[in-house]
């Protein structure tokens, strides 16, 4: 876990039993990256449901609401447009999040060649964290964007580092 996020213990993954088919596709991102927020293509928006939604919208002044119900209780959901995702994707790195984008890979049109009730498909695309940034519009252009690797071996410590923005690097070996 990283340091600016304190680590809680993750609450018990709803039950997707039940689940609408595209409540089904982010139970099953979700499943395949629990320790991330799911960013969740729907059309023009990005959509955060459960906890990740209440995350998000604590951390980065987004409008908690909710969308539908879930065995009987309001799914919380927290959403920013499309065209404004790299932004808030930013924000939410810059506040300690690990981050999963899932996309839709098709569009409707797609989809509904597939048969009347057949869902856009969807999967994760990238995994962004604070210490896996490389995109240069969620790099902190004011700053350092650094990189580092420590090994320990035979008396001696090596570590090197790059800077992502310049792609400047650093090595150094020093006794222990």
């Amino acid at each position: 876990m990283n340091a600016l996020v304190p680590p809680s213990p993750p609450p018990p993954p709803p039950d997707a039993a039940g689940a609408t088919p595209v409540m089904a596709q982010y139970f099953d991102a979700k499943a395949r990256q629990p320790d991330a927020l799911v960013f969740f293509r729907m059309g023009d928006f990005y959509e955060l449901f459960f906890e990740d939604a209440a995350k998000a919208a604590a951390a980065i002044g987004i409008a908690l609401t909710h969308r539908g119900t879930h065995a009987g209780k309001p799914i919380p959901m927290a959403g920013v447009p499309a065209h404004a995702a790299e932004a808030y994707l930013a924000k939410l790195i810059r506040a300690g999040f690990k981050v999963a984008v899932c996309e839709q890979m098709e569009d409707p049109a797609q989809a509904r060649r597939r048969g009347a009730k057949a869902v856009v498909r969807r999967d994760v695309v990238r995994v962004v964290t604070p210490g896996t940034l490389t995109e240069d519009g969620l790099l902190d252009a004011r700053g350092a964007n650094r990189l580092a690797a420590v090994a320990l071996r035979g008396g001696q410590a090596a570590v090197a580092s790059v800077e992502l923005s310049t792609g400047e690097v650093d090595c150094l070996v020093v006794a222990v």
